[in-house]
Order: structure tokens, then C-alpha cells, then sequence
């Protein structure tokens, strides 16, 4: 058993917030008390002192890549797992495209496996599409039913609309969330950089911003007559943000996640570092990086997501439109929304860790983000005021743009399952 004392809770599902002592047994909350008021145990305890530092719910990011099957040279599920503990995450759902992906039973079942091999809550969503070709739509009644957390063919956007729509409909019925990938690779030259300076400074074509808005207007627009849960990823423009805060008045199953590093970074950072800051969608303007912290203000913007996508050294290496799209972000995620979103006074400390765990949580119905008597012993401590340098992952990957920087908020400990999975001394 564990006896965690004199810790600040932050419990964004209940409204929780003060010091609190908590009783943790067989992976499960036992007991939650104020400061001070006795607890009792009938097994031998190990009491950690955490002198005030924060303790909120485990992290739960719906939207990561762990690269197995087919590409482990990048990441794998175990590697994958370690950064998720050392940035504060418990639960990850795993996006599908892998090799192969994951569009079977044996493929998703040996995710699944390996998944439980780890000290942390694995899940992974299958494919909406056979192949990710967009041709014909899965068997997602038994990847359902094997443990599919979701559908997605995240990398690839669904052109057809006919098999969206079905896909929607099948979807509702397993009580599954369809998530998006919204570009439209009609109007793309050179993906990964916003066409604009960005795309100026290095001579391409670039991703317009209409690459974006097209689709989640067309999405949103047959969503709107389904009633499965829609949500869209790593949105990236002003004009999307508008559009879903638009259908969220108006359908109940409207989700959306940001990126911290779209409510980061814009087309300037891939100027200084290139190849590190190139994604899909891209980093664009001052006003959509603006858009997205309004967006995640006012609601319109449910879940903060990684899009945790590790590459090799040697592929970031590669000429700017060689090199593939993404970076790593699970370690620096839960600091970049300190610093961008808490200290700068746009969300309290409890609307960060909602936005982090509690929500993406409730849409993936997962057991997961929150802290209460009874509930799973997932947890974070974390000293909110101390700083770390940004120099090294316990992902597999380097391919991040914040390497350098000091952020605040230092891991002390992550707890899954009532087992202390991450620890550091500060």
C-alpha cells in the first residue's frame, strides 16, 4: 500500500482542489482524507512525503504513434510506454498506422498483448479503412468487440464521403469515437510546412490553410446528420477552430484536440530549426496559434493530444521535403501547457489537467482521469514552480524542436495501476 501525504490535489472531474492525504491498495484508491485527519491501514504502508507538490489524475493522450508494428527502429510500444510515464501519462491510445496496420485481429491483438506488457495503460484505436486505402471500411464491429478503443486512419484523410458516413453510422452503435485526419492532399505541394513565409523562406509549395478547412467543413457538415462522436485532430487553423466551436452549438458529438506544440510554435519555428518543427498539419500563424488557445478557453477545443510521433535521427537528417512530418511530445507536454497555458493565466492549473485527462478520457470511455475514492490509482506529482532542461527522452526519438529550453514543472512521480511506474529526485 501507498500512502501518499501532504499533497496539493487537483481533481478536475469533482472540482477538487486542496491538501490532501491519500490511502492507495490493489491499484485502486482506498481513501482520500484532508491534511492532518488520521488514516488508518490494516497492511504495512510506504509513506511518501510530497510536501505540497501537486497531484493530479494520470495523463490520458488519444493520440500517439508507437511505431510497432513495422517501424520499431523509431519507437516500440516498450519505449514508447517509458516516455509516456516520465511525461505523466498512464493511458495512450495509439493511433493505426503501422505495418501493417491495424486493420485485422492478429495485429490488433499483438498491440494489445504488448501493450499489457507495460507499466502503463496501452490502448490503440483500428483502422476506419482496409489498408488505410480509403476504399472500403474494415470490419469494425470485431475490432470493437477485440478492444478497439476507437476508429481512425490518423496520417490518411477519409476522401470518400459515402464511407464516412457509413463508417459514422457503425461507429455510433459500437459507442466508438472516429477521429480525423483533415487535409486534403488536393491542395498540398511539399506537406509538413504552412504555405506561407514559412514555405517562402525555403522555396516549396507548402500546405495552404484551405487544406485544412476543407475537410473539417465537409466533416463536420455530414457528422452533423450521425450520431457518432466525431472528434478532429490536431486542429491547426483559426477558420477550423470557428467551425467547430459552429457545430458544437449544434451537435452534441463535435470533439476536437490540440497539439501543444500548435498552441507552441508557429511557421517561424520551422525557419529556426527546420526539419524538428516540420509537421502534419503545420505550424501556422500567430492568429491560428491564438485561435487555439482561445478555442481551448472557451470549450470549443476539448483534449490536449501529443500527436507523439517519433522518427530517427538520420530521417530528420534529410533535405526539408524529404524528411518525414512530426515530432515527439510526450515528455514536454504537460511543461508546454504549464508554461503557455497556466503561467501566461489563460486556463487554471484544473482546466490544463481536464483538458489532459478527464476529457479525452470520457470520450475514449476509458476508466481514467480522475482522482476519487474507489477509483483506479492513476497519478502524477509534480512540482509546478521547479524547472528541467530539455536534453534527453526516454523515447527512442530526439526529434523535438524544444530541446534546450527549461520548462517548468518536474515530474516527481507517475502512479499507475497504485505502482510507482516514473520517479525522479528534486
Amino acid at each position: 500500500m501507498l500512502y501518499l501525504k501532504n499533497g496539493y490535489l487537483v481533481d478536475p472531474a469533482s472540482g477538487t482542489e486542496g491538501y490532501r492525504d491519500i490511502l492507495i491498495g490493489n491499484g485502486r484508491i482506498i481513501r482520500i482524507v484532508p491534511q492532518g485527519v488520521p488514516m488508518e491501514a490494516q497492511e504495512p504502508v510506504q509513506v511518501i512525503g510530497l510536501n505540497g507538490r501537486h497531484v493530479v489524475p494520470g495523463l490520458v493522450d488519444v493520440h500517439v504513434h508507437f511505431r510497432d508494428p513495422g517501424f520499431t527502429y523509431k519507437e516500440d510500444i516498450h519505449t514508447g510506454a517509458a516516455a509516456a510515464a516520465r511525461g505523466g501519462f498512464t493511458s495512450v491510445v495509439l493511433m493505426a498506422n503501422t505495418n501493417p496496420p491495424v486493420d485485422n485481429p492478429e495485429t490488433l491483438s499483438y498491440v494489445l498483448d504488448k501493450g499489457r506488457e507495460t507499466p502503463i495503460h496501452v490502448y490503440t484505436c483500428a483502422n476506419v479503412t482496409k489498408g488505410m486505402k480509403g476504399r472500403e471500411l474494415t470490419d469494425m464491429e470485431e475490432l470493437g468487440e477485440l478492444g478497439a478503443a476507437g476508429f481512425t486512419d490518423d496520417g490518411i484523410p477519409l476522401l470518400d464521403e459515402d464511407l464516412l458516413r457509413e463508417a459514422l453510422r457503425r461507429a455510433a452503435k459500437l459507442h466508438k469515437p472516429v477521429s480525423l485526419h483533415e487535409e486534403n492532399p488536393a491542395l498540398i505541394r511539399n506537406n509538413g510546412v504552412h504555405s506561407g513565409k514559412a514555405s517562402e523562406h525555403f522555396g516549396i509549395g507548402g500546405s495552404p490553410r484551405e487544406a485544412e478547412i476543407s475537410m473539417v467543413e465537409r466533416d463536420l457538415r455530414i457528422a452533423m446528420t450521425e450520431e457518432a462522436d466525431l472528434s478532429i485532430q490536431h486542429i491547426s487553423t483559426k477558420e477550423a477552430v470557428e467551425l467547430v466551436r459552429q457545430a458544437k452549438q449544434k451537435s452534441s458529438h463535435i470533439y476536437a484536440e490540440a497539439t501543444p506544440h500548435h498552441f507552441t510554435l508557429t511557421q517561424d519555428a520551422v525557419i529556426r530549426h527546420g526539419t524538428l518543427a516540420k509537421m502534419n498539419p503545420p505550424l501556422r500563424e500567430e492568429e491560428d496559434r491564438l485561435a487555439i488557445i482561445e478555442g481551448l478557453k472557451d470549450g470549443t477545443i476539448d483534449m490536449i493530444a501529443t500527436d507523439h510521433a517519433p522518427h530517427s535521427t538520420e530521417e530528420k537528417a534529410k533535405p526539408l521535403t524529404e524528411a518525414p512530418s512530426g515530432i515527439i511530445g510526450l515528455e514536454t507536454a504537460l511543461s508546454l501547457g504549464i508554461r503557455e497555458l497556466v503561467n501566461k493565466g489563460y486556463l487554471t492549473m484544473s482546466e490544463l489537467v481536464k483538458k489532459m485527462s478527464y476529457a479525452p478520457a470520457q470520450l475514449y470511455r476509458l476508466d481514467a482521469g480522475y482522482i476519487a475514492e474507489g477509483g483506479p490509482a492513476d497519478l502524477v506529482v509534480l512540482d509546478v514552480q521547479k524547472e528541467w532542461m530539455v536534453e534527453r527522452f526516454a523515447s527512442k526519438a530526439m526529434n523535438s524542436p524544444f530541446i534546450g529550453e527549461k520548462l517548468p514543472g518536474v515530474i516527481s512521480y507517475t502512479i499507475c495501476g497504485g505502482e510507482v511506474v516514473y520517479f525522479q529526485t528534486i
